[in-house]
């Protein structure tokens, strides 16, 4: 009976480390004597996404509320210490001004840890990471932009032919559609063909395996978002157990499409305007890099991690702005008009990335979905070097790899930056009213040197598909449509329980 009473001691022994552990850090604001939300337990101030009792786009939101009359407050990300900024002027001193006192994010995975998220731009640290934005800034100028529009067009024309074709298949000719899986569709060819160099039409080939490949890597729920967890909190560990984020066979499958699609093309002289073209250009001359020769791994991490922003934070994008039109009837019929407008004056012609971008009415849309529903909740900087943060008649001290956090979603709801802030209204984005917002309270890319390189082309791209559907068709009610959206409490992406589904009724008479 003896071992038995052993056992239970040496468990409760284990159970009483393992909470002490966790729970190291939890006097770091009394000490500082900073306002924060006191920790459940072991679990900081997110059990509700592990327990699944709140969307996590609702508890950031609540504890922004909760300290609406401080600058600065602190959380807990389990055991882990953050420290929120909550005023626009500290924002712009920790991510603009001050910049290279905090100039990177949190290093959850290192290039050890996973080879693609590790070695990603979003994950690189100082000079590298430096080096790295400056060797991609390129890909992403306005005459690239222009170039890689027609990649975009031509997946806008293969979506629309598709939902054409569908439509003649009932009578009435309306269809409807769950719109996170025809936009993530749609987004997974854009990808294809603007940075990877392959054309696919997942419309029509729906198990093509670069779809499938996405779906499953893109899938941030389950184990993989267990593993995220542990790897935030438990590096150690989860290195000691050779544990890596993603499955090796989807690792291997976007290396191998990356490093095949560099060989073929340097046999064959084959010359493309994407993303591919630009790191091989950057390989060949290391004098474009700052004289780093970049590895396999390095490269094809920044393919993986354009194609996981795009095929997901961007296909949500474009899900929102759709239910959002769905709902408000008189913002889509004045879209429609901008964009009949626009038809008009090209007479026939398809539309240019120039037109594209003076269309002020979309431009409206799309910002107020961004505000709205924005692609991150947070961002977060990393203190790489002492720093004083001064604030009223306050001086808070912050050592080397304490974590200052942004509440984006917060800065977006709050009705002292933007009124009434559940009603969508586009017009907070028209000429007479921009000019009101507060500077650094609308963050939907990040915010200063650090923010997401990408913008442009998501941009492009989810006006461009409002554009080429809503010149088509309109988006209504459907028998399956959920009014309001209720959002999953499972997983850190932002998505309703019962997806987008919407009823697309063609605008006249359809013939192909």
């Amino acid at each position: 009976m003896s071992w038995v009473i052993e056992a239970f001691l040496f468990v409760v022994l284990v159970l009483f480390l393992i909470y002490k552990y966790i729970t190291l850090k939890y006097d770091y604001f009394d000490v500082r004597d900073i306002p924060y939300e006191k920790p459940f337990l072991c679990f900081g101030n997110f059990k509700s996404l592990l327990f699944k009792t709140e969307a996590m786009f609702y508890t950031i939101r609540r504890l922004h509320e909760k300290f609406k009359d401080e600058k600065v407050y602190g959380i807990f990300e389990v055991r882990n210490p953050i420290i929120s900024i909550r005023d626009p002027d500290l924002i712009k001193q920790i991510t603009v001004k001050d910049f290279d006192h905090f100039v990177n994010h949190r290093q959850i995975l290192s290039e050890h840890d996973d080879p693609l998220f590790g070695n990603s731009l979003f994950n690189m640290l100082d000079s590298k990471w430096k080096d790295m934005r400056s060797t991609l800034t390129p890909a992403f100028t306005g005459n690239k932009m222009r170039v890689m529009f027609e990649f975009v067009k031509e997946c806008c024309e293969d979506s629309v032919n598709y939902l054409k074709k569908e439509s003649l298949k009932n009578n009435p000719n309306e269809i409807e559609l769950e719109m996170k899986d025809f936009f993530t569709r749609f987004t997974n060819d854009v990808i294809a063909t603007s940075a990877f160099g392959i054309k696919v039409n997942s419309l029509n080939d729906k198990e093509n395996e670069f779809y499938r490949m996405g779906r499953k890597i893109t899938n941030f729920t389950g184990w993989v978002m267990l593993k995220f967890f542990l790897f935030s909190n438990f590096k150690a560990a989860m290195r000691f157990l050779r544990m890596k984020l993603f499955d090796p066979e989807q690792s291997e499958y976007f290396r191998r499409l990356v490093i095949d699609a560099m060989k073929y093309r340097e046999v064959n002289g084959i010359i493309r305007p994407d993303m591919i073209n630009m790191l091989m250009e950057a390989r060949k001359n290391p004098e474009k890099s700052h004289n780093r020769e970049w590895n396999d791994d390095e490269i094809v991490a920044q393919c993986f991690i354009f194609f996981l922003a795009g095929f997901e934070t961007s296909s949500n994008a474009m899900c929102f702005a759709a239910h959002e039109l769905m709902e408000n009837r008189d913002i889509q019929e004045k879209l429609i008009e901008e964009i009949d407008d626009v038809r008009e004056q090209l007479n026939g012609e398809s539309i240019s990335y120039e037109t594209l971008n003076k269309m002020k009415y979309l431009d409206m849309v799309v910002s107020e979905t961004l505000r709205k529903w924005p692609g991150a909740l947070a961002t977060d900087r990393v203190c790489v070097k002492p720093y004083v943060l001064k604030y009223d008649d306050r001086k808070l001290e912050l050592d080397i790899n304490d974590v200052c956090w942004v509440n984006i979603s917060g800065l977006h709801y709050d009705p002292e930056n933007f009124p009434d802030p559940e009603k969508f209204d586009p017009e907070r984005f028209s000429d007479e009213n921009k000019s009101n917002i507060k500077p650094y309270t609308y963050l939907p890319f990040g915010v200063g040197p650090r923010n997401c390189i990408g913008n442009r082309f998501a941009l492009m791209e989810c006006k461009a598909a409002l554009y080429y559907l809503l010149s088509e068709f309109t988006f209504d009610v459907g028998k399956k449509t959920s009014i309001p959206l209720i959002l999953d409490e499972v997983g850190f992406q932002l998505k309703p329980k019962k997806g987008f589904w919407l009823k697309l009724t063609p605008r006249q008479k359809i013939s192909i």
